[in-house]
């Protein structure tokens, strides 16, 4: 008898211990019920310590997910106790996950921050996709973000409504071969009759391609002005007037185009081939010191230069947002406020050459010096060159619209 009751004690004394050992696994690995609205940053912080995050989106730039998974991840760990990892992943396939979830009813998923700006934001917005609002609770939005820049209250020209934080600024520039051919068109009509000069040797992606849709957008502000799709009804007959003389201008181009327009390159990367295999003579991208890097690394040669036109080049912002059921939103505050940090975004613009977020009068004399040292390498402008022709991006909602028009009335015509 006596060895029975022994034997339940320890079983009751083993049962408790592996219940308190749960309890505090599941007070220190993450934060999984979390949620921020109601903490104090000191809180927040405390709940990250230790805990792991997870940031999805898009993993075609080698050099980005060395950063992301090398300096951000070596600066979170070493100063938040942080497990921070970079995901790879299509924005599509992350949306398309998150709403599965959502339909699913589950209140836990495995994403924590979505890489995101654009009509995909404004999709997972409307859909209830996203955490927030969440961007006043970061002390670095109020010391490092300029709080009247319309990229931070607008994405798209739709409201952010504090559900996401900038991350880098894109800006569309093109460029080519100062050794093959030293013009560089200053504006559309320039831009017609160089392709004139270098028949066949000129195009750009086949929409819905992110740059090849930018370059038609910024012909669109070259030859109809861009003040008016600022708040442009997303009517497909009220939108294919506006554009009009777009459409008749790239229909006027297209006979000097690559394939006399009948066809595009499939996608930016198709572009960047033919233009380092001499095929072309002009391309063009979203990252602004594209060519430096590619000086850098060889697979430019240093006479590419880098231009914009008179008027300007559309820019945006990349954001980061949280995952309406990310397991770790105090981790994810953290993090993202550690990215948008005067410290992380002087590594992204010395090492992948992107124009920072930070706002320049807040920053510091010392962090300014700093910024100024940076070498952005060979055949680009420079950031007060950029932003003095940087044009805003049209709502989201235009942007499918237009590709459509595109593909109807320019596409081999």
């Amino acid at each position: 008898m006596k060895r029975i009751i022994l034997s339940l004690l320890l079983a009751a004394v083993m049962v408790f211990s592996l219940a308190a050992c749960g309890t505090e696994k599941a007070e220190t690995n993450t934060s999984d019920a979390a949620d921020p609205a109601d903490m104090s940053w000191d809180e927040i912080l405390e709940a990250s310590k230790g805990t792991d995050v997870k940031f999805y989106g898009w993993g075609g730039d080698e050099n980005r997910n060395n950063w992301l998974n090398g300096t951000v991840a070596d600066y979170l760990k070493e100063n938040y106790d942080i497990n921070f990892e970079y995901v790879g992943m299509d924005i599509n396939d992350i949306l398309a996950k998150l709403t599965s979830e959502k339909e699913a009813g589950e209140d836990t998923g495995s994403i924590d921050m979505i890489w995101i700006n654009g009509e995909n934001f404004y999709s997972a917005k409307e859909n209830g996709l996203l955490y927030g609002p969440f961007t006043d609770k970061l002390p670095n939005t109020e010391a490092y973000i300029d709080q009247n820049d319309p990229e931070t209250l607008n994405d798209f020209c739709k409201p952010i409504d504090g559900y996401e934080s900038p991350y880098a600024k894109a800006q569309l520039v093109m460029y080519n071969d100062s050794a093959v051919t030293p013009e560089t068109p200053k504006s559309a009509a320039e831009l017609l009759e160089y392709a004139k000069a270098n028949p066949g040797k000129v195009t750009y992606p086949a929409l819905p391609d992110f740059t090849g849709s930018a370059f038609v957008r910024n012909i669109i502000y070259e030859t109809c002005g861009w003040e008016q799709f600022q708040d442009m009804e997303a009517d497909k007959d009220k939108v294919k007037e506006a554009i009009q003389p777009a459409l008749d201008y790239l229909k006027e181009l297209n006979p000097y185009l690559w394939n006399e327009g009948k066809t595009f390159p499939a996608d930016s990367t198709a572009l960047d081939k033919m233009f380092q295999d001499g095929e072309v003579v002009m391309n063009m991208s979203y990252g602004p010191f594209t060519v430096a890097s590619g000086i850098a690394d060889g697979t430019l040669k240093d006479t590419c230069q880098t231009f914009v036109f008179d008027k300007g080049n559309i820019g945006n912002t990349n954001y980061m947002a949280i995952a309406y059921d990310a397991p770790n939103k105090p981790g994810a505050m953290v993090a993202i406020n550690a990215i948008i940090s005067a410290d992380l975004q002087l590594t992204q613009y010395a090492e992948l050459k992107e124009l920072p977020v930070v706002a320049q009068d807040k920053l510091s004399d010392e962090e300014k010096a700093e910024f100024d040292k940076v070498d952005l390498g060979k055949g680009v402008l420079t950031q007060a060159e950029l932003l003095s022709h940087r044009l805003p991006e049209m709502p989201a909602d235009l942007v499918p619209v237009i590709e459509e028009i595109w593909t109807e009335e320019v596409v081999g015509k």
